[in-house]
């Protein structure tokens, strides 16, 4: 089992990583399949299902349906660009997508939201459809988006493939016993071993290069958040908060005010700031969804910040040993919040955080499994209920209470010696059946929870 640290954080477009990034992906997939058929095609149609209909207004599903189609990937959005070719397709009913004729895409006729039909392998299912000149399907392909930007075909999901084909690996642990084990027995920490088998699938220059600019796209999405005010798109009308909770945080530096537990706000605050970014529909890294891409960046950021000692230099030892853990929890059970509830999305960001975290402040192997373990543990049951299938409400202030939990699972477990009851893979498991149990309404269809309980307007 290998999962790249560039696998699980990816830069991407908000405000989800599998209802936006997802769906673009697939469509841009879609495209390089008619560019390698010996067909002439004419048009394009598309037919989302599942949690994609029902959730895919407010997730922007159907712009990045379109916009895939039209040429576009997510690592290199460019928004005024989007936007301009949206306004064309909605006059022209067409796309032109690069190496390919101009094709019919009225997006009103040919993008439909089918929500009667779930297709079988994935709570995220879109089927896309090339048509010759008459209108006739001539090429059809079924996707599924399982989370985290993931994009699977549903022979690659019945085939099992959901890793990186390529060279062994030095340590291809896939449980967390197996991680621990291969770390008492190499001496290694999780992050070196993490590190040996990225390295063994390419250059090390590049390497570090790549994850230098994921906590570069990371801050400067905090950067971002916390700079900018106003009322966030979609129809809720939900505020920004975070530039003026960290207005308010910076007046406060020095003065006496009796309040220890404002460390809890400075966490809450950069999180927070993450996802309005994310919510607005601007560039987030995936860590491992986008709607929970503000745990981890918020818990480094803390750790930068806030801890005496901290150094830069830990960063990528952060990234990986999460990454390490994030792809234990994909391997084994879930991220996708469709699949599995929050519990995958927020729940897997809070392990995967604490895991980081407990790693950079000095903690062994054992401690750094028990740091994932402790925040998953508490994240299990959690449901995934946006009002009005917005990645707005709970889950803006929902990562903020992530990162919380993430840096207090991290200092419990550095309280103690890695000996522990549960194990993290008796966690995940947990999670897995946790998921497979709940009831799909709360499973990120927006038909239950919140989501019909607080007013949509």
């Amino acid at each position: 089992m290998f999962l790249s640290v560039f696998d699980m954080f990816k830069v991407g477009v908000g405000p989800s990583s599998s209802h936006t990034m997802g769906p673009m992906v697939a469509a841009a997939r879609f495209l390089d399949l008619m560019r390698a058929s010996p067909f002439e095609f004419a048009g394009l149609r598309a037919s989302l299902h599942g949690s994609l209909a029902f959730t895919g207004v407010g997730h922007a599903t159907d712009r990045a349906t379109i916009l895939g189609l039209a040429g576009f990937v997510p690592d290199s959005y460019d928004h005024d660009r989007a936007e301009a070719a949206l306004a064309a397709i909605a006059v022209t009913g067409t796309v032109t997508p690069e190496g390919l004729p101009t094709l019919r895409f009225d997006p009103k006729a040919d993008l439909i939201f089918d929500y009667d039909n779930t297709l079988p392998g994935h709570a995220n299912g879109m089927i896309l459809m090339a048509t010759d000149a008459q209108g006739d399907v001539i090429l059809r392909q079924v996707y599924y988006s399982v989370g985290g930007g993931f994009v699977l075909t549903e022979e690659e999901l019945a085939e099992g493939k959901d890793t990186n084909d390529g060279p062994p690996v030095p340590f291809p642990f896939k449980t967390a016993a197996e991680m621990l084990e291969m770390a008492r027995s190499s001496g290694k920490t999780v992050a070196e071993m993490k590190r040996a088998n990225e390295i063994a699938r390419g250059c090390a220059d590049s390497f570090a290069k790549g994850t230098a600019r994921l906590w570069e796209v990371m801050n400067a999405c905090i950067e971002r958040g916390l700079s900018t005010d106003g009322i966030l798109p979609g129809g809720l009308k939900v505020r920004r908060r975070a530039k003026a909770i960290h207005d308010a945080l910076m007046a406060e530096r020095g003065m006496n005010l009796n309040a220890p537990h404002t460390i809890n706000d400075w966490m809450s605050v950069y999180a927070m700031a993450v996802n309005e970014e994310n919510a607005a529909g601007g560039q987030v890294v995936t860590a491992p969804t986008n709607g929970a891409a503000g745990v981890l960046p918020a818990v480094l950021r803390y750790y930068l910040d806030h801890v005496p000692g901290a150094s830069e230099s830990h960063i990528e030892d952060f990234l990986l040993t999460a990454a390490a853990i994030g792809g234990l929890v994909k391997y084994n059970a879930s991220i996708s919040g469709a699949e599995a509830g929050c519990q995958a999305e927020v729940g897997s960001a809070a392990a995967m955080a604490a895991a980081g975290l407990c790693a950079v402040m000095g903690g062994t192997p054992e401690q750094v499994e028990n740091a994932a373990e402790i925040a998953l543990e508490h994240h299990l049951g959690m449901t995934c209920d946006p009002v009005a299938g917005l990645v707005q409400v709970p889950c803006i202030e929902r990562n903020g209470l992530g990162a919380i939990k993430a840096v207090s699972a991290a200092s419990l477990a550095l309280r103690g010696d890695g000996q522990h009851f549960v194990p993290l893979d008796a966690v995940i498991e947990t999670m897995r059946q946790t998921g497979h149990d709940m009831h799909e309404k709360y499973k990120e269809t927006s038909l239950g929870g919140l989501a019909v309980n607080v007013p949509n307007c």
